[in-house]
């Protein structure tokens, strides 16, 4: 069966400290698995989460590379209600920059597109 999923690869070893930020945001989230690097201090080999229903693969690089998280790719989350929409753009947002401040954009009730401090982009959207 084909399979598409998202990967977020992380510069250094961070990736774990992302998954734990996830597992706040979202309280229904979980690891699926999870296998560290062979050298522990290069962080995670491969994790795959389930966010809100999405399977979502995250990685520490071994490797550095000349790029990092665009937000031309992004994580688009429709929230229940404004409590949920509040809470993640304040969860999401801390330590991270503001793309679009929450606010009515006319497009939905309400919107607002985050960076976490991880670099990860993410559109919060109250349909």
């Amino acid at each position: 069966m084909t399979q598409i999923r998202p990967f977020l690869m992380f510069q250094g070893a961070v990736a774990a400290q992302a998954i734990d930020l996830y597992l706040s945001a979202f309280p229904s989230a979980s690891v699926i698995s999870s296998q560290p690097h062979p050298e522990a201090s290069q962080g995670i080999m491969l994790a795959e989460l389930d966010l809100a229903g999405q399977r979502v693969l995250v990685s520490d690089s071994a490797i550095d590379h000349a790029f990092d998280f665009t937000p031309s790719s992004s994580l688009f989350v429709d929230a229940d209600d404004r409590a949920q929409l509040e809470r993640l753009v304040e969860i999401l947002g801390e330590g991270g920059g503001t793309l679009m401040p929450l606010d009515d954009y006319g497009f939905s009730q309400a919107f607002a597109w985050v960076n976490d401090r991880f670099g990860v982009s993410w559109q919060l959207n109250l349909p």
